[in-house]
């Protein structure tokens, strides 16, 4: 390796970015959004959900994106491993933000998901009796119910937490020893977490979203959730490795990395499509009430706008952009597309979780971004800054004792 870049990015130890800004904008943003549960609690736990299953989907697809480097013994990748394994300093931080929305469950039990409070009153959002009259809630309630809830709650973030730690244990370690037993280790590792995180993450899907509207039926949710999980993660990993090329990655990072980064949201795109037509398809062409009436009322005021959007902006848009070779190339493309990509993402999530709030005739509320949703957005956001930011600034910005470290640093387009 003769690039100087490269050797000075490596030996140096100046820290990168500013760790205690983005903690002070999120602890702002923070006590902003507290101060809105106490005057518009229903408005602002919606909020907070939708802020922090967003985080917890990128959360999820950068664990797995370091779950599929060890798996498939991945050269090119190693270079950016690194980062990764430092974004994984946010779990702990997601599991903390999740645990409002499970005190105020527990208080008012059908502010969020109304299956909670089996004496709730139907009729309120457009149906009848109360929940635990409902044949379909019976059917479903050795699932839909508080104590798996939270346990489900518990053993993911558990999981996810614990995986991110030896991870980030045996990378780190390996710096110091060379120990090409790290790298055994954590294929193995990757073995057993990947269908971990798969089953445990459809389950997270299923209960914080998709039991919103409890009545629904659909076999391809949690396919849905990993999918829009790792177009996010992708997107966010370029966009701080691209930030990064400027000092810690600078000749480290290379536009082939990058290249791969935007082939893997190419392919991501096409699955988001494939799955997204194949639940709309299947559900249309069964025509069953319990499974039709999600798309119905998604078709309701501004909300087919949404979607219509999402048909858009967030397929053939990114599609067409990521089939251009050379946009994969130029790092201002690709900022542009990233950021593209995470917009739209959240736009997605606000089309599978807002229209839960209903009328009294059953209708959605018409979509809308509120000042709850951006303050959750960004205090969330500044926190995972921080604890990443800190987390990076305490080793080196690549594994130097990989196996596969020089096949990464060299590695062409």
């Amino acid at each position: 390796m003769s690039n100087p870049s490269a050797k000075s990015s490596i030996s140096g130890s100046k820290p990168v970015g500013k760790p205690t800004v983005a903690l002070t904008i999120g602890v702002i943003a923070l006590l902003i959004t507290s101060i809105g549960f106490f005057m518009y609690p229903k408005e602002v736990a919606s909020s907070w959900l939708l802020a922090s299953a967003y985080s917890t989907a990128i959360g999820l697809g950068l664990l797995l994106m370091v779950m599929l480097h060890h798996i498939f013994d991945a050269g090119w990748s190693t270079v950016i491993r690194r980062t990764l394994e430092h974004s994984l300093a946010i779990f702990p931080w997601l599991a903390l933000f999740f645990l409002p929305l499970i005190i105020l469950s527990y208080f008012e039990p059908s502010l969020i998901w109304k299956w909670m409070d089996p004496h709730f009153d139907l009729s309120t959002i457009g149906g009848h009796g109360t929940v635990g009259s409902d044949i379909l809630y019976v059917k479903k309630s050795a699932l839909l119910n508080f104590p798996t809830f939270v346990i489900i709650y518990l053993v993911s973030f558990v999981s996810w937490i614990w995986l991110s730690s030896r991870f980030r244990k045996a990378s780190f370690t390996q710096d110091e020893d060379g120990s090409g037993a790290h790298t055994t280790t954590c294929r193995k590792m990757a073995a057993l977490g990947i269908p971990v995180v798969a089953f445990s993450s459809t389950l997270i899907a299923c209960l914080w979203l998709k039991s919103l509207d409890y009545h629904w039926f659909s076999t391809m949710y949690g396919v849905w959730f990993f999918t829009g999980a790792m177009r996010a993660a992708l997107a966010t990993i370029a966009l701080i490795c691209i930030f990064l090329s400027r000092n810690a990655l600078k000749g480290l990072f290379l536009r082939s990395h990058m290249l791969q980064l935007g082939n893997m949201m190419l392919a991501f795109t096409v699955f988001w499509a494939y799955i997204s037509f194949s639940q709309y398809f299947l559900i249309w062409n069964a025509n069953i009430p319990e499974e039709t009436f999600w798309y119905v009322i998604r078709e309701h005021g501004n909300w087919r706008y949404v979607g219509y959007t999402l048909i858009f902006a967030h397929f053939f848009f990114p599609l067409f952009f990521l089939l251009g070779h050379r946009n994969k190339l130029i790092k201002g493309r690709m900022i542009f597309i990233c950021v593209w990509v995470l917009l739209t993402q959240l736009l997605d999530f606000y089309y599978n979780i807002l229209p839960y709030k209903k009328d009294g005739e059953g209708n959605p509320f018409e979509f809308g971004v509120s000042v709850w949703d951006v303050t959750a957005l960004i205090g969330i956001g500044g926190i995972c800054i921080w604890a990443f930011l800190r987390s990076f600034n305490k080793t080196r910005p690549i594994p130097i004792r990989d196996p596969r470290i020089l096949e990464s640093l060299n590695y062409h387009e």
